[in-house]
């Protein structure tokens, strides 16, 4: 095994002086990386089978075809990217697995991986410890501080910072939340109960379902006893979405705002209308986003995968995205080594053009997450996808709330912040 030396980045380049550092400029990690390979090795583990496949199957693809893209255009700084992805198979245990796989014996200069925020959580001590540069893609619940971590996909507060305010100005202010009974489900209904107050809305009700529930009766009962103004519905995975077509089916008509459900599982292409109708998302990235430079991103994918491809998901342009945003870091950095690279990211970067379909995003690199165009987007009858409301939305918690800095003087940070640390709403 190649195991990493524990030497923060911030030691490391100040023992190294402005000289020092100059005379790695194209080698490999001095912390672990490619060392004097002729390649870029890349990890990424994305779930191609099990109850998450079918959200990490467009990450997977997304992420190939930014790194064909890129080979095809030379590489980053002249070295081919060699890629390294076994399928997790949605196995919290087999990504464990595999993290330490590719960081002590493939050597990745670089790892993508997971779904949800429960693996996340698994692999981020390996993480941490491995001194690993490390990207996740997946819109999440928030409050990541992680100096190895980057954060690519929109947080709750941004999210349904977007969708909850407009749900209460449009259809009133009492609110059910039902919720993924995990990290993320908890925490994000945490943020309703937040973003509710904030904008004079109250949460009458909340369910946390299970990830292996896919019978809603109770729930549906529960929801039309309530007789709220809208649900905000935060469901995740394959067998959640069954709750679309049982509310249709019980005539539970009552509109629904979501941070996760269209853009995630592509419910709105997989299930038949109007299973989806008057559901409101807030979300970074849907495929319908109607511009010309995401309609190239999407027949530049379908091209390479066909017609019958997976529909490209939130998570899948994030994936996109952050691989461009690497080879933009490496490259400003002159070298592979993972503590000089952290370093570069943390000077903030912008994402335009082609390599972002979203729209111009920047890199907020004090706390490793994104600024992002948030867009409400609503489902018709007939699943139809408009544009309900755009603007451009900050990460807020970490800089506004908890007010760190992963490039300064939080150096060396693991921690995940919750809500219900600063905000008495949310624990009621």
């Amino acid at each position: 095994m190649n195991e990493r030396p524990s030497v923060g980045r911030r030691e490391f380049l100040a023992g190294m002086g402005t000289a020092g550092v100059a005379s790695l400029a194209g080698c490999g990690g001095i912390l672990g990386g490619s060392g004097g390979s002729d390649t870029v090795k890349i990890g990424v583990l994305e779930d191609r089978s099990g109850n998450f496949a079918l959200n990490g199957t467009p990450k997977w693809r997304a992420s190939k075809l930014a790194i064909d893209e890129i080979n095809d255009e030379g590489g980053i700084d002249g070295k081919e990217i060699e890629l390294f992805d076994p399928d997790p198979q949605s196995d919290d245990t087999r990504y464990a697995q595999l993290t330490k796989r590719l960081i002590n014996q493939n050597d990745v200069d670089v790892l993508w991986a997971g779904y949800a925020s429960k693996t996340r959580e698994t692999i981020r001590p390996t993480i941490d410890s491995n001194e690993q540069l490390y990207f996740y893609t997946t819109q999440y619940e928030g409050g990541v501080a992680d100096e190895y971590t980057f954060c690519m996909g929109a947080t709750a507060r941004q999210q349904l910072g977007s969708v909850v305010p407009y749900m209460i100005e449009n259809f009133g202010d009492r609110i059910y939340t039902i919720a993924a009974d995990y990290n993320f489900g908890q925490l994000s209904a945490d943020w309703v109960k937040v973003i509710a107050d904030e904008n004079g809305g109250e949460v009458i009700g909340e369910e946390f379902i299970p990830l292996s529930v896919s019978n809603f009766g109770s729930t549906i009962s529960d929801i039309q006893e309530a007789d709220p103004d809208f649900v905000m519905a935060l469901l995740v995975g394959k067998n959640h979405s069954s709750f679309w077509n049982q509310r249709t089916s019980a005539g539970l008509d009552i509109p629904m705002g979501t941070s996760t459900v269209m853009a995630q599982g592509y419910q709105h292409q997989r299930l038949d209308p109007p299973a989806l109708e008057n559901v409101y998302g807030g979300f970074n990235y849907m495929e319908e986003v109607p511009t010309d430079r995401n309609q190239d991103f999407v027949d530049r994918y379908y091209e390479k995968y066909g017609d019958d491809a997976a529909y490209i998901n939130e998570e899948a342009v994030n994936n996109y995205v952050s691989t461009y945003l690497y080879k933009q870091a490496v490259e400003e950095a002159g070298t592979l080594d993972q503590a000089e690279v952290i370093a570069t990211l943390e000077e903030g970067m912008e994402v335009t053009g082609d390599q972002s379909p979203e729209g111009d995003i920047s890199l907020q690199g004090d706390v490793h997450h994104m600024t992002h165009n948030m867009r409400v987007m609503r489902c018709d009858a007939d699943h139809n996808i408009t544009v309900e409301d755009t603007r451009k939305i900050p990460e807020q918690f970490l800089t506004e709330t908890v007010d760190i800095d992963l490039s300064g003087d939080d150096d060396g940070m693991t921690k995940q912040f919750t809500p219900v640390d600063y905000f008495p709403e949310a624990g009621g």
